[in-house]
């Protein structure tokens, strides 16, 4: 029997620097096996061959791979269940322990907890660490224990958190010589993985200085680079959120405070599992949706006539990415003026973005809805014409997703904006019954 070896298992946490579990596991006092998997539960449910976010993830690891490899070790990469591949793992390894960050999804936490029993009957220990987020699970909760539905008191309380707890980065460097010293293991390719390159492309730069500084003066126009795009760093961690917490605290609460309902929503999702589906407030299940799939058809190919949607739904078409401003306008749309079920809406944003995280998506869908922890009232309809005069007044933005813009080839309006107002609150007011009675 060989010696035996700790194994730290990357996920959402792509890098080899103030990485927590990976600390843990180096410093365990054994060998530690480095273990990616391209999980096919989660691949079979990709539609495109060529999603950039499979491409980022082959990027990312194997740049550690080399990192890996100039230390003498190298990435296990396999490709499969990862329960299977565990069963397989514990015959070729003596493995003593299995290292790991949390996750807070519900999938993820079935397959954790799955591993975790079969790891116990194996007499191998299991160990989730926290790292995606600053405060997690009961770590920001009322005096009572239960935890917030609405967002400023969590942000005051969670500030203060973090004025107690300044965010230190974990030192994985020390311990580098326990890595275990594996001969060299190709990275399967993107072919292999059934995948080809995205001809979309994700910024893999670290955020400029000034960007965050000014965060709060440019994040709500369009046509500027004026939000950070980190989402999609966060959501695979190929950059820490202890090292984006201190940059913001330093530079830019606004920025700060939007890092803050990201953890919101991760703790609304750790508590309230049902939100990757279901409102948070249950009486909203009662809203007749009319959920028109041609409508939803001209939404979803930015073909609504009203162009800052448009503009918003061919940007993410075509890169992968739209901006903050533009999504809740976009989303606001396909809620309020079509009556889609916003259900429909994230699904399809959980398909193209690609920053796509489970909880900030359904918690930024609910609130635009109404239906969700701390949401905007069900009665804010955005005007989109309005929007696109106050943040895209020179028309900069649209006009490079709508070439054809002001010309007869783009289409009318697919409803009219005071029509589809009444609409709305017409049938938010039967689905709610009393609870919208102090709407005149």
């Amino acid at each position: 029997m060989t010696a035996p070896v700790s194994v730290f298992w990357f996920r959402r946490d792509l890098r080899l620097d103030d990485n927590t579990g990976l600390a843990a596991a180096l410093m365990s006092g054994r060998p530690v096996l480095p273990l990616f998997i391209f999980d096919t539960t989660i691949l079979s449910r990709l539609e495109d061959h060529d999603d950039a976010r499979v491409g980022f993830i082959h990027d990312a690891i194997e740049g550690m791979q080399k990192r890996l490899v100039a230390q003498g070790s190298t990435l296990l990469v396999l490709h499969g269940d990862p329960l299977l591949l565990f069963q397989d793992l514990l015959s070729q390894y003596n493995i003593a322990a299995v290292y790991a960050n949390e996750d807070y999804e519900p999938a993820a936490r079935a397959r954790d907890e799955s591993l975790a029993a079969r790891f116990g009957e194996a007499n191998i220990g299991f160990h989730l660490l926290k790292d995606t987020v600053l405060f997690h699970k009961n770590e920001i909760v009322k005096d009572d224990g239960r935890p917030y539905s609405v967002f400023t008191p969590y942000y005051n309380r969670w500030r203060k958190a973090l004025s107690d707890q300044p965010p230190v980065a974990v030192d994985c460097s020390a311990q580098a010589t326990a890595f275990w010293k594996n001969p060299l293991l190709p990275v399967p390719g993107l072919s292999q993985l059934g995948f080809q390159k995205s001809h979309k492309s994700i910024d893999i730069a670290q955020p400029e200085r000034l960007l965050i500084e000014r965060y709060h003066e440019t994040r709500d126009t369009p046509a500027v680079r004026g939000t950070t795009r980190l989402g999609v760093h966060l959501r695979f961690g190929t950059i820490g959120i202890r090292t984006v917490v201190r940059s913001a605290v330093d530079l830019n609460e606004t920025f700060l405070k939007e890092l803050a309902w990201r953890e919101f929503f991760v703790q609304q999702l750790w508590h309230h599992p049902r939100l990757a589906q279901a409102c948070f407030k249950p009486e909203y299940e009662n809203i007749a949706w009319r959920n028109d799939e041609e409508e939803f058809r001209l939404w979803c190919e930015g073909r609504t006539g009203y162009p800052l949607v448009d503009a918003g739904m061919r940007e993410l078409a075509s890169t992968g990415f739209m901006h903050n401003r533009v999504r809740m306008i976009a989303a606001s749309f396909l809620v309020k003026h079509l009556l889609i079920d916003w259900r429909w809406g994230a699904a399809w944003f959980a398909q193209h973005l690609l920053d796509y995280e489970l909880s900030s998506n359904s918690g930024n869908w609910q609130w635009v809805a109404g239906c969700g922890c701390d949401a905007a009232p069900y009665f804010r309809i955005f005007n989109p014409t309005a929007q696109a005069k106050r943040w895209d007044a020179a028309g900069t933005y649209i006009s490079q997703w709508i070439p054809e813009w002001n010309s007869p080839s783009y289409p009318a309006p697919i409803v009219d904006h005071a029509l589809a107002t009444k609409r709305c609150l017409e049938a938010y007011k039967q689905g709610l019954g009393s609870r919208s009675r102090f709407i005149k």
